[in-house]
């Protein structure tokens, strides 16, 4: 079933988009990252960025301001369709 597709997501790759973004920035928000490298894999990705921002990186919380991620994905009849999520702004800091 296409729900259950295997999807590898490069957390490596992920964490070398949010040192990148430290490198140019004192602090840089998930969305910025995101603007900067659309997601490839969907919903998973911003997980995986999650998963790393409490991990891996000193990450501030803001749970007043919202971000939407946006994406792209294929639907069920092939065509393309606008995704998103809300949640609550993530700031990765140096």
């Amino acid at each position: 079933s296409v729900l259950y597709a295997h999807i590898i997501v490069d957390k490596a790759q992920l964490a070398h988009n949010i040192r990148h973004a430290l490198q140019l920035e004192a602090q840089v928000s998930l969305q910025q990252i995101i603007q900067n490298t659309p997601l490839q894999h969907g919903l998973a990705e911003p997980i995986a960025y999650l998963q790393l921002a409490s991990d891996a990186f000193s990450t501030v919380i803001n749970e007043e301001q919202r971000d939407c991620i946006r994406w792209q994905a294929v639907g069920k009849d092939g065509e393309i369709v606008e995704k998103s999520a809300e949640l609550p702004r993530v700031i990765f800091v140096r």
